[in-house]
């Protein structure tokens, strides 16, 4: 049995609750943080892939990503993709497909995911549509070489790791 849950943090970003569960012979304690639903978008263009750079706490340094964030309330993922690319490279994506949606795990971090493909990108760039808090750049890399990053271990991020590599395997099958 699954007991109520209590929150022992809250902000605008994520709220961590916990909760025992009786598994009638033992209980255990859990801690679940839940930062809600993510999109993001692998933007290809001349079999290249559009990577941002952002600081990460845990590896206290610069991660190449696909751009991608949360799914604000009422949003739908697909419209959350295209806005978290514009908003972190100023590139617009048109015509967003579905790629793979996951969850980040099963335990304590609960964590709907989905990811898309585009391969047609607006022609104007929109810089003004940036928030520079969130990156400290962007570039094109080309497809092969993203595989290459990953398996040197260049590219760490698995929501980056995921999306490049389902895109890989279904550009694959075309």
């Amino acid at each position: 049995m699954i007991g109520p849950r209590s929150v022992v943090y809250q902000d605008q970003y994520q709220q961590i609750y916990k909760v025992n569960a009786d598994f009638g012979e033992f209980t255990k304690e859990y801690f679940v943080r839940e930062g809600g639903e993510r999109a993001g978008i692998v933007a290809v263009r001349n079999n290249s892939v559009l990577l941002v750079k952002q600081y990460r706490l845990l590896i206290n340094g610069l991660s190449l990503e696909i751009p991608g964030g949360r799914v604000d309330d009422g949003e739908l993922p697909e419209d959350a993709a295209v806005r978290e690319c514009l908003e972190e490279t100023g590139v617009r994506c048109l015509h967003p497909n579905p790629l793979i949606f996951y969850q980040v795990a099963l335990d304590i971090t609960p964590g709907p995911t989905h990811i898309f493909y585009s391969d047609q990108i607006s022609n104007e760039y929109e810089p003004h549509h940036i928030h520079q808090q969130e990156v400290s750049g962007f570039r094109w890399v080309p497809l092969n070489k993203c595989m290459d990053m990953i398996f040197a271990g260049d590219i760490v991020d698995s929501f980056t790791i995921t999306g490049l590599l389902a895109y890989r395997t279904q550009a694959a099958r075309r």
